[in-house]
């Protein structure tokens, strides 16, 4: 007797861009590092951390994500700050879906109000995170935002999520399958991002900065790789790098006494190159002072800021140093 059951067709394959966007510190790059559950991008209490667009592959079952982690969206007025913002609209124009992080603990109304325009002014489909939902006591206060967003953009889901705790972060993930179109993997199932272990390398250095120095130098610094070699057969990693700053008195701050902050800096960077290559690394720091550099615009794209995103996503060896 035949059997009168029908299989079930498989579920069809979803895969595509989401822009990470948002006001600066909302915790874009905490959330990207949180769903990806490794460290790629930079992150620090300070705003204005991110300053590139990057990308990280996400792999759930029946999908795969291509995040696109990007600058904080604000008005810039400085010019290497034009620059960063310019960098972030032009990823949130590739994206599939945008997935705009908030500070639920402390709204930005000017930066978000900005967003919600470019949203609507591109058609563009959009899921809603509500972070730091572990920084309110009362959560009641997450009403008038789940409300005043329905009102912004009615067709985007709101989830409130604590990318720090992972509150809620596999359903807001859920929520962007469920917006994304079918589409091929365009990534092995191994790739955690294009980006080269050398650009890697220079964003980390630049996070130490962040974490161990404070008032102006953070944001009055840029760094580049000078020289990267792998040692055959797997063998140990040897970089070394430049900080750029543009006054003589923060080259001062930035090597400390005896060199003791330089020495931390690099420290701190290595170990976390070393945690991610599983290799032993040889970094070697240098401080140079380039005067005003964020006011030069040659400077500023030498630095790498502002570059050109290449054309489409071409898979190629994930962390190669190429």
């Amino acid at each position: 007797m035949e059997d009168p059951r029908t299989p079930l067709a498989p579920p069809a394959f979803k895969s595509g861009v989401v822009t990470l966007a948002g006001p600066p510190n909302a915790g874009k790059s905490t959330l990207l590092n949180r769903i990806l559950g490794e460290k790629l991008s930079i992150c620090s209490p300070k705003p204005q951390t991110t300053r590139h667009r990057i990308l990280g592959v996400c792999h759930r079952p029946g999908a795969q994500i291509l995040f696109l982690d990007t600058p904080g969206v604000f008005h810039a007025r400085d010019r290497l700050n034009r620059t960063i913002v310019e960098t972030a609209w032009a990823a949130i124009a590739e994206a599939d879906v945008v997935l705009v992080v908030l500070d639920a603990s402390r709204p930005s109304p000017e930066e978000e109000r900005l967003l919600a325009a470019r949203l609507r002014a591109d058609g563009l489909a959009a899921v809603i995170a509500l972070n730091k939902i572990d920084r309110l006591g009362d959560k009641s206060a997450l009403l008038p935002l789940i409300e005043r967003w329905a009102a912004e953009l009615s067709s985007a889901t709101v989830v409130p999520i604590s990318a720090l705790e992972g509150t809620q972060v596999e359903e807001l993930v859920a929520a962007l399958i469920a917006a994304l179109p079918e589409g091929p993997p365009y990534f092995p199932e191994d790739a955690l991002t294009d980006a080269p272990l050398r650009f890697l390398a220079a964003e980390w250095i630049r996070e130490k900065i962040f974490a161990f120095t404070g008032e102006e130098i953070p944001y009055a610094t840029a760094v580049t790789i000078e020289s990267f070699e792998e040692e055959p057969a797997g063998g140990r990693m040897r970089i070394e790098a430049v900080i750029h700053l543009e006054r003589d008195s923060q080259k001062g701050i930035v090597i400390g006494r005896g060199g003791a902050m330089l020495k931390k800096i690099g420290t701190a960077a290595r170990l976390d190159l070393e945690r991610l290559t599983e290799k032993k690394v040889f970094l070697r720091l240098t401080v140079r002072v380039q005067k005003n550099w964020r006011k030069d615009e040659r400077a500023i794209r030498r630095f790498g800021y502002g570059a050109p995103a290449p054309a489409g996503f071409r898979p190629r060896q994930t962390m190669s140093g190429e």
